[in-house]
């Protein structure tokens, strides 16, 4: 589903700051990626993400067979990759169940399905959580 090979990526004024990363994540794995503050766990998302301070100088990147680096921002986020932050800064009546429904309606909107209303949302949300629960055991 994801797959990343020899990815090296700069920052800003070409500051290194990936180096010949590989990564394999197939359908229905979870991985957790662990490292101590500045070892570029973020710095990864935002290269997978597509935002414009970082460049890819070398390496790939392909997610569901497609090249994640020819694709913009609104394509990625289409394609269900984009960054939701872990402290966002408030919005008043916007919390992480809103954003997250938002998020995949419009993914759904591109892919001609209907929206999901806020049951709905819910229902699915719990189900997937639940199947969580269940492999992890």
């Amino acid at each position: 589903m994801l797959e990343l090979k020899g990815l090296n990526a700069t920052v800003g004024d070409d500051k290194t700051v990936l180096r010949g990363l590989d990564l394999s994540v197939n359908a229905g794995e979870l991985h957790v990626i662990m490292g101590p503050n500045g070892a570029g766990k973020t710095t990864l998302a935002n290269v997978i993400a597509g935002r414009d301070r970082y460049s890819v100088t070398k390496g790939s990147a392909r997610f569901s067979g497609q090249d994640l680096l020819e694709m913009s921002v609104e394509e990625r986020a289409w394609q269900g990759v984009f960054l939701g932050m872990q402290y966002p800064v408030e919005i008043p009546g916007v919390n992480n169940l809103v954003f997250l429904k938002a998020a995949l309606n419009q993914i759904r909107k591109k892919q001609g399905l209907f929206a999901l209303d806020a049951v709905d949302f819910l229902d699915m949300a719990k189900e997937k959580l639940n199947q969580l629960d269940l492999d992890a055991t």
